[in-house]
């Protein structure tokens, strides 16, 4: 009976050991890639810096992250996508988009009411909280959400220091989100952060074409970039007062933590659309 006892005690303890083995190599494995991504696009080998894409700075004023988040306060005057979704062909369409996730605090929420609605929106991810919150990103992805890259970092002087840490930025992205998804990922689409209007990003704007990605900012907003947690009446009131007159609106909206009342407000912002005659597509 012992001797029993004793072939038990060591298939088990050699059981655990392969168990701890298999772990161990997965993180290896991961930390290995992980490590991969940073050396491939962050080493000074591959980030060749010259006067030709230097652009001046601009966030080198000490409100400079305001000012650009303020951006997102705003719609867009001038259409700089390299899509055309907004050209008219008789239809009213709503694409419903959402940037800076994803997070644990909304992004469930949001694809709840999507899921309820049988509705598809467009989520521009961050890199670095896709890696916080990957079961999020699956979740995106099994449900049909279509996906879009709202570059690695989000860190505006970072970015927009010169073209190629911009590109380096969003194709670390790009990689992070294949590692999630899979390899089948395969969307080009890019929304900047802070947008792409303006003349100080038209170097940007020739980067990521010639990099071969497309991009696309917005021409319909509920306002949630104002603030923290914005009423849900005032989400609804910039939603109804951008959205007339206008037969496809890409509306911007955002699924980070502290925009809960996003997920209140998503529920009335689908019902004011329907009753307008609006239909729903995705970005790609």
């Amino acid at each position: 009976m012992s001797k029993i006892k004793e072939r038990i005690k060591k298939r088990t303890t050699i059981f655990i050991i392969r168990r701890i083995a298999v772990i161990s190599i997965i993180l290896i494995i991961f930390l290995s890639l992980t490590f991969y991504i940073d050396g491939k696009f962050y080493s000074k080998g591959n980030i060749a810096v010259s006067t030709s894409n230097i652009v001046k700075d601009p966030l080198s004023k000490p409100s400079a992250n305001a000012n650009m988040n303020l951006r997102e306060s705003k719609v867009n005057s001038t259409d700089t996508t390299t899509t055309n979704v907004y050209n008219s062909d008789g239809h009213k369409i709503a694409y419903l988009t959402f940037d800076d996730g994803p997070s644990a605090k909304t992004t469930p929420g949001i694809l709840k009411v999507l899921d309820h609605y049988n509705i598809k929106a467009t989520f521009f991810i961050i890199g670095s909280m896709a890696i916080i919150n990957p079961n999020l990103v699956e979740m995106e992805a099994k449900d049909g959400q279509s996906i879009g890259n709202h570059t690695y970092s989000h860190n505006y002087k970072h970015l927009y220091s010169n073209t190629n840490t911009f590109i380096n930025d969003v194709n670390k992205c790009e990689t992070t989100l294949k590692l999630i998804i899979g390899s089948s990922f395969n969307s080009k689409i890019v929304r900047f952060p802070g947008g792409s209007f303006g003349y100080k990003m038209a170097p940007f704007r020739t980067a990521i074409k010639n990099a071969g990605y497309h991009y696309i900012d917005w021409n319909d907003i509920t306002g949630d970039a104002d603030g923290h947690d914005i009423p849900v009446s005032k989400l609804l009131s910039n939603l109804t007062k951008y959205t007339k007159g206008k037969e496809h609106v890409v509306i911007l909206m955002h699924d980070a933590s502290d925009k809960e009342t996003t997920v209140q407000a998503l529920p009335q912002v689908i019902e004011y659309l329907k009753s307008q005659g609006y239909s729903f597509n995705t970005l790609k």
